[in-house]
């Protein structure tokens, strides 16, 4: 029996977060085309639900993809236009994982008709219950927040240079969202003196910021992506959580998701 293609538990607040890399769901028969390193799943953003635990508290909805973005990568637009000029493309069906290793052997990676197939029945469905929550959130409220929760390897030299902060802001460059929004929230993470962050640094936001970004029609985004070793153990396979961590890092989403919250237009 397959799993469902995400997992959807819906709040009141006007604020839906989306972990579009959570998943580690693999399709049918894809498993035995992969390399054993691609099988791993090294680019997850891994325990996002754990992170975020905080949401159903605050009446904050939460949609979790159960794929793996090497299934379809959700946060890319369906035309796999590329999202930073100059820099190496991770793909909407990615062959290669962040560090430039084969994930697909030999002459197995997914033709054009498998890629439209995936399109179809993972990356529709996700991306038509999102526009439906927000709508949804729209209506009732007058405006809507996206929140898309990521975290990422702290460093990876092939995507970019050095370390990243620990919390990694984007707003498309403030096109996305209001920033009588994002300033407060940025405000709240600057409080947090054991954490670094920035705005718009290396990540300004994916496929899923820019699309739903709609300030002047009252629905707002916001990307977060966060580097992992503020929550792992170690940023290596099997990726082991550390439990003291994550729940500093909750406990600190909770002040930022209350925040966007009790934001008013």
């Amino acid at each position: 029996m397959t799993a469902p293609v995400f997992t959807f538990t819906q709040g009141h607040a006007p604020v839906l977060v989306t972990l579009p890399h959570a998943g580690t769901e693999l399709a049918p028969g894809m498993a035995e085309r992969m390399t054993e390193y691609g099988r791993q799943l090294p680019d997850t953003d891994w325990y996002m639900e754990r992170l975020y635990s905080c949401a159903p508290d605050l009446g904050v909805g939460v949609l979790r993809a159960n794929y793996s973005r090497y299934v379809i990568d959700l946060n890319r637009g369906p035309d796999d236009a590329v999202l930073y000029p100059g820099r190496p493309k991770t793909g909407l069906v990615p062959e290669l994982s962040f560090d430039g290793s084969a994930i697909y052997e030999p002459g197995q990676a997914p033709d054009t008709a498998e890629i439209e197939d995936r399109r179809r029945h993972y990356w529709q469905p996700y991306h038509d219950a999102v526009a439906a929550e927000l709508a949804r959130l729209k209506a009732q409220w007058g405006w809507a927040i996206l929140w898309d929760g990521h975290s990422i390897k702290t460093e990876v030299p092939r995507l970019f240079d050095g370390a990243l902060p620990d919390l990694n802001f984007g707003t498309n460059d403030g096109a996305s969202c209001a920033g009588s929004l994002i300033t407060p929230v940025v405000e709240t993470a600057a409080q947090e003196k054991e954490f670094s962050h920035v705005l718009n640094g290396r990540f300004k936001g994916g496929y899923t910021t820019r699309h739903y970004g709609q300030p002047e029609q009252n629905i707002h985004t916001i990307q977060l992506e966060k580097a992992q070793h503020i929550y792992l153990a170690h940023e290596a396979a099997p990726w082991p959580i550390d439990e003291a961590k994550t729940r500093k890092v909750s406990a600190v989403l909770a002040k930022l998701l209350d925040q966007a919250a009790r934001w008013r237009p």
